[in-house]
């Protein structure tokens, strides 16, 4: 939202605005912050290694780069242990990027012979998981056009 043209505009009127998600969420939000968790608590067993990227080299074997501020899978570069890769274009090729770890994945067989990669997603409120989102593809790295199924937790 922040390449749009009224984007000036919308920053210097948000207070006086009502947003559907509030701007501070754009912290929170950006793949920035992967690195700076990693250094403020390295080797936590709750976070992947990440480090700013360099645009100018290649991801290495068993690394994921990401544009910070991309969405949906948009210009994802995973390059495996083995060195094979996976790349989805998009339109965040002039980002600042950020290198993470590959986490281990896992995926699923289903009728037709294929795979299913599915991501768990977490909406957490006062430090307890109150929904849960399951977004999953034919592919390791998941898009807007991906299966997604809610859950609501009570």
């Amino acid at each position: 939202m922040l390449d749009e043209q009224f984007a000036p505009q919308a920053l210097r009127t948000y207070r006086e605005m009502h947003w559907i998600e509030l701007i501070w969420k754009m912290l929170l939000s950006n793949k920035g912050i992967l690195p700076i968790l990693w250094a403020l608590y390295p080797g936590h067993e709750l976070l992947l290694e990440a480090h700013s990227a360099s645009l100018k080299q290649a991801p290495a074997p068993g690394w994921i780069r990401k544009p910070m501020h991309s969405r949906e899978g948009a210009n994802i570069t995973l390059v495996r242990p083995d060195g094979s890769l996976t790349r989805i274009d998009g339109p965040y090729t002039d980002r600042m990027c950020v290198d993470q770890r590959l986490g281990q994945t896992t995926h699923f067989g289903n009728d037709a012979g294929g795979r299913r990669w599915p991501v768990l997603g977490l909406w957490m409120v006062d430090q307890e998981c109150c929904d849960m989102g399951i977004r999953e593809d034919a592919g390791p790295i998941t898009g807007n056009l991906s299966s997604f199924v809610p859950h609501c937790f009570r």
